[in-house]
């Protein structure tokens, strides 16, 4: 027995269209969901002929390019996905010494973040539609990207071997993880190696290169050298901030595995060490921005997460599993009973973390103005300062805090007055709303398809709902979450049980399971 379905809203606007025969139409899907979420898909005529002028002088003109301070000799590399063509950010670190005691060691750490705003006007076409979607739109099967393919994964990525504006963001970093010689300037640069997490992670934790996924990390020593360096800048700067209270969640996402387009699996990744290294370094890359804005009295967009209106109800959710935290919100405090959940209940773990994120509350956008003595914080992270600023090719509010950078150094008036900075934090917290919806939407029509060709198969699980509206498991392998539509009585939430795959529904986002 199925359970009953109800008229999805895109089926208004051309979901039904994504059905052929037996087969689902995922690209059809996302485009869809899209439209329902108020996302244009449509470029116009002024935004082409804008594009075409900027391709006409190859992003940015090599007579501009020339006035940059030159750093294109430094091995500048980039970490990211395989599949990522947007590159926003290189990285280079070299070793120093700490000045207040030159016997201990210290890691001078250069980001350089694509100059996007040097070949996008402000209020030209091309911005526009970027501040109406403020992010490209990640869907598992298709991106909508917020610039044009063309600059985006084109003349305004750090591709390899192309020589690129950048805003470099230097700092160097304390044994004890500690940030000083902090600034920002302009320079050109050429990334010498793009690599991906897949490769360099297994090989700053273990040691291990796998030739076919990275020749040049292989072949190269000194690459290999300024890993290891950037990760060691990386760890201090980690091991700084646990002190200080950010939260480590440690949680490992489900992927969709493509092949040709067509999905052939889900997998649950790992959050690896070069992960956590590139996430360090852009923390800490964000910070020096923030604090650099503030400390000119620059108004500008900050990246929060609010302290925890609901911290009451994590107490209550702590007190059960035998810790008891403060009764004002405490991130030091909190970090400790995660990690200490992540050991001694892996199974129950990951539901049990979602909740506390859910209970913390979504990150957002706020104004913080020039005048403003203290700015607000990111519970999360424990961080005072904290702007978005290192992907400007793909977030709005990353492009709108280079501009503000950029006057600062140059002295000049902001680009944004504070009112316009409000209006943009304002709707791009809807449009992450709105992206989120697509994101979780897709996800669950990827899952459905994905496991359509292992009905009748049983699976080990745990149940993560249960309500008057049903029974919901989370199957450990593969990382997939669904209905319990039989056997379901007497099932409460963190419960081990084994079901059967027995539906899956990809149009209406339905996985079906029996229990054993």
């Amino acid at each position: 027995m199925h359970r009953s379905v109800t008229e999805h809203p895109l089926c208004s606007i051309g979901i039904q269209s994504a059905m052929s025969g037996n087969h689902f139409d995922l690209n059809v899907a996302a485009a869809g969901e899209m439209q329902f979420q108020g996302f244009s898909l449509r470029h116009s005529a002024d935004e082409q002929a804008q594009l075409a002028t900027i391709v006409a002088n190859d992003g940015v003109p090599q007579t501009d390019l020339d006035a940059l301070l030159d750093l294109r000799n430094l091995l500048w590399s980039s970490i990211d996905n395989d599949t990522s063509r947007d590159l926003d950010q290189i990285e280079w670190a070299e070793e120093t010494v700490d000045p207040v005691d030159p016997k201990d060691a210290a890691i001078r750490v250069l980001i350089g973040v694509a100059d996007v705003s040097a070949a996008i006007a402000k209020d030209s076409p091309i911005d526009r539609f970027a501040r109406d979607q403020t992010q490209t739109v990640y869907t598992g099967v298709r991106n909508f990207p917020m610039l044009p393919n063309a600059l985006s994964t084109g003349l305004t990525s750090l591709n390899e071997n192309e020589d690129r504006a950048a805003l470099i963001i230097e700092y160097t970093v304390l044994k004890d993880g500690a940030m000083i010689h902090q600034k920002i300037y302009r320079a050109q640069v050429q990334n010498k190696a793009q690599l991906a997490y897949s490769s360099v992670g297994p090989f700053l934790s273990d040691n291990k290169i796998d030739a076919r996924l990275s020749i040049k990390l292989a072949a190269n020593p000194e690459l290999q050298q300024q890993l290891r360096l950037q990760d060691e800048a990386a760890q201090n700067l980690r091991a700084a901030r646990a002190r200080n209270g950010s939260l480590d969640f440690r949680r490992s996402e489900a992927q969709p595995i493509l092949a040709d387009g067509v999905v052939k699996s889900i997998e649950s990744i790992e959050h690896n060490r070069a992960m956590q290294l590139i996430e360090d370094l852009m923390i800490a890359s964000n910070e020096t921005v923030a604090e650099s804005l503030h400390n000119a009295k620059r108004s500008s967009l900050r990246r929060i997460v609010r302290s925890p209106e609901r911290w009451q109800r994590i107490v209550d959710l702590a007190a059960l599993k035998g810790t008891q935290l403060p009764a004002e919100p405490d991130s030091l405090a909190l970090n400790g009973f995660i990690l200490e959940q992540q050991k001694a209940d892996p199974d129950h773990y990951p539901d049990l973390a979602l909740t506390i994120i859910k209970l913390m509350g979504a990150g957002e956008y706020v104004l913080s103005r020039g005048n403003d003595p203290t700015p607000p914080a990111h519970f999360a992270l424990a961080a005072q300062d904290y702007s978005h600023s290192t992907a400007p090719n793909r977030r709005f509010p990353d492009l709108v805090t280079q501009r503000l950078v950029k006057a600062m150094l140059a002295h000049e008036p902001a680009p944004y007055g504070d009112d316009e900075l409000a209006m943009i934090a304002e709707h791009t917290n809807d449009r992450e709303r709105a992206t989120n919806k697509v994101a979780r939407s897709m996800f669950k029509r990827i899952t459905a398809v994905a496991m359509q060709n292992r009905v009748g198969e049983t699976f080990n699980g745990v149940i993560t709902g249960a309500n008057d509206k049903g029974v919901w498991v989370r199957v450990f392998t593969p990382p997939v979450e669904g209905k319990i539509v039989q056997g379901d009585k007497g099932l409460d939430v963190g419960d081990k049980v084994r079901v059967k795959l027995i539906h899956t529904d990809p149009q209406r986002a339905f996985i079906d399971f029996a229990r054993v």
